[in-house]
């Protein structure tokens, strides 16, 4: 790679702001928050700092992403609320939730496992040089994205990804 190229990969790298990228799919977040319920009681204040624990990173739920959730698994009857002795909303988990916890265990282990290699690969200093090297990935894409592509080069860039990925598996 050129000087001028590579210097110009890091300015993208620095400069471009982090893409907006799903963190859970359909009913993940309802289902780790139902697990964190289940752990102990919980404010929803309680629920939010479990979450960001969790991922890692500087993700902190919003209480408009939490407060819908919280009011579903009340509606599933997964959850009650018992209002504590300063008359603020704890949440439980009900035998129903319970039930529903237990029969979706091994989706929530997929998740679990999912976000603590995520914060592993982000705050351990041993992966340091993995974390930054898929930043520089990342980085090189969206500097190639932001011109037109011919359908040969989107094909080599998918190739030579999806080659990355086959030689990292067999490591």
């Amino acid at each position: 790679m050129s000087r001028t190229s590579d210097s110009a990969l890091k300015e993208e790298r620095k400069n471009s702001p982090k893409p907006r990228r799903r963190l859970f799919e359909a009913g993940e977040m309802k289902l780790l928050m139902l697990h964190f319920i289940a752990q102990a009681p919980k404010f929803s204040y309680d629920i939010i700092k479990d979450v960001a624990a969790l991922v890692g990173g500087n993700y902190k739920p919003s209480t408009g992403t939490i407060c819908p959730t919280i009011s579903y698994l009340e509606e599933q009857q997964y959850t009650q609320v018992i209002m504590s002795a300063d008359e603020r909303k704890q949440y439980h988990i009900t035998d129903k939730g319970r039930e529903h916890l237990k029969d979706s265990q091994e989706t929530l282990q997929r998740v679990l496992s999912r976000f603590e290699t995520r914060r592993r690969i982000q705050e351990d200093e041993r992966y340091i040089d993995i974390h930054n090297s898929m930043e520089s990935l990342k980085a090189s894409l969206r500097f190639k994205l932001q011109n037109e592509l011919r359908p040969e080069q989107i094909s080599d860039i998918a190739a030579q990804i999806e080659q990355a990925a086959i030689n990292i598996r067999q490591l």
